[in-house]
């Protein structure tokens, strides 16, 4: 069977957030995930793994660590979701996409697997979407024997089709109010599903953060004996020098004096950094994995996680900024970001994002900084309207247009943006994978 085939057949399949009108919502049970593990004969069981779950931040702790642990010579999976361009992103054995034809063949062994099932009456229905794609991962990762895995969690934690495996390291980064129709309406009820990763006698990787969030972490850590790691001494103290732009600064790790040179961008993926580097130091000496300073150093440095604060140049030499800010957590800190920048540059905004999420709040966050909000429904059922984006626009005074689709956000932004002027990308991560797909042309 064809790649094609494969991700028509992959497409069909029904996502987890997604509720057709007049159907009933889906109910998550992390046991039909068990099932079709097992039939393909439990290939999560063949590697190590670490779990990482959070609000905002996994991704890239993920990606960080999973460069590190590549940098000491280990072969190592990397499972991630979204992707922004084409789903093999989200499959990566030492920092490459996995390929068309390995794709295909994994996808057909478990859609093969689950089609079974549904017949033999042991699943109730075909699996969704994530759960197709993370049992695709498990099996590429079995079949690759991988070293290691890291896996960053989908959504929450406790349900999440990820959380069948049992991780060496659970790392929990900032927690904060998203999908709360799903995970609950407070902090301390989302951090108890992301808690969910964490295991008896296990290690919970984290920061202090918010005080519910902290004392809803320590409640389940403490109930299951977990010992925790406060990855706090791998942040910068506010005297080092830190270059606008870029995580670029000195630490000491496992002993030594080491150069943090990271291409992600903002002062808060130094939480995100100290996080990957806080696990690495656990993995490093406390499970057998041989990770020095400078592999650290080395991982850091070559860490690949694009439509994050990444930066491209229009063809009149217009600053162009693309991230995937979905949520406010994430809106403060591309606000920071942009704080640093030259504020009296003319500056646009293409603005598009799934009506599930805080689209006031973004807006609220966000719009003020901008000459000129572009906005754009995005390529997904989920969408916010062009109805929804403009009248939380109106509600802030933003000076805004409504586009049909990024492409015309895009060219419309190239118009009205002078030289001196910047562009940013943001609200969802599908807008961003298809502006960059432009810009990478």
């Amino acid at each position: 069977m064809t790649y094609a085939a494969a991700i028509d057949s992959l497409f069909s399949l029904a996502g987890e957030l997604y509720t057709p009108p007049g159907q009933p919502r889906r109910k998550f049970e992390l046991e039909h995930m068990g099932v079709l593990a097992a039939a393909l004969g439990d290939p999560q069981k063949q590697f190590p793994s670490v779990l990482v779950a959070g609000t905002n931040g996994k991704g890239s702790t993920s990606a960080t660590l999973a460069a590190i642990l590549q940098a000491a010579g280990y072969r190592t999976g990397l499972y991630t979701s979204p992707h922004l361009i084409r789903v093999n992103e989200r499959i990566r054995i030492d920092g490459v996409d996995i390929t068309d034809d390995d794709f295909a063949r994994f996808y057909f062994q478990v859609d093969d697997a689950a089609r079974r099932l549904v017949d033999e009456g042991r699943l109730p229905a075909p699996p969704s979407f994530f759960e197709t794609m993370t049992a695709l991962a498990f099996t590429a990762f079995a079949e690759s024997k991988v070293d290691i895995a890291v896996l960053e969690v989908g959504m929450g934690g406790r349900l999440d089709a990820t959380n069948i495996v049992e991780p060496l390291v659970s790392v929990i980064t900032d927690i904060s109010l998203d999908h709360t129709e799903w995970l609950g309406s407070t902090i301390t009820a989302i951090a108890r599903e992301k808690a969910g990763i964490l295991r008896e006698n296990g290690v919970m990787v984290t920061l202090p953060q918010h005080p519910e969030a902290n004392c809803a972490l320590g409640e389940v850590a403490t109930s299951l004996n977990v010992r925790g790691v406060n990855a706090a001494e791998h942040i910068p103290s506010r005297t080092t020098h830190l270059e606008v732009g870029r995580n670029h600064y000195a630490l000491q790790v496992l002993g030594q004096g080491i150069e943090v040179d990271s291409p992600l961008v903002g002062q808060h993926q130094e939480r995100n950094l100290a996080l990957a580097i806080a696990a690495a130091v656990e993995l490093c000496n406390n499970h057998s994995y041989i990770i020095t300073a400078t592999n650290i150093e080395h991982g850091i440095r070559e860490t690949c996680w694009p439509g994050r604060m990444e930066r491209f140049t229009a063809s009149n030499g217009a600053a162009i900024l693309l991230d995937v800010g979905h949520n406010p957590a994430g809106a403060w800190a591309l606000r920071s970001v942009l704080a640093d920048l030259d504020a009296h540059a003319p500056k646009t905004l293409i603005f598009g994002c799934l009506g599930d999420k805080a689209i006031t709040e973004l807006a609220q966050i966000l719009f003020p900084l901008f000459d000129r909000v572009l906005l754009t429904p995005v390529d997904s059922p989920r969408t916010a309207t062009l109805d929804e984006l403009a009248k939380a626009a109106a509600a802030v005074g933003a000076a805004h247009e409504e586009c049909s689709d990024g492409h015309q956000a895009l060219q419309r932004a190239l118009e009205i943006t002078p030289s001196n002027g910047l562009i940013v990308g943001t609200g969802s991560v599908y807008l961003v994978g298809a502006l960059r797909a432009e810009l990478a042309r």
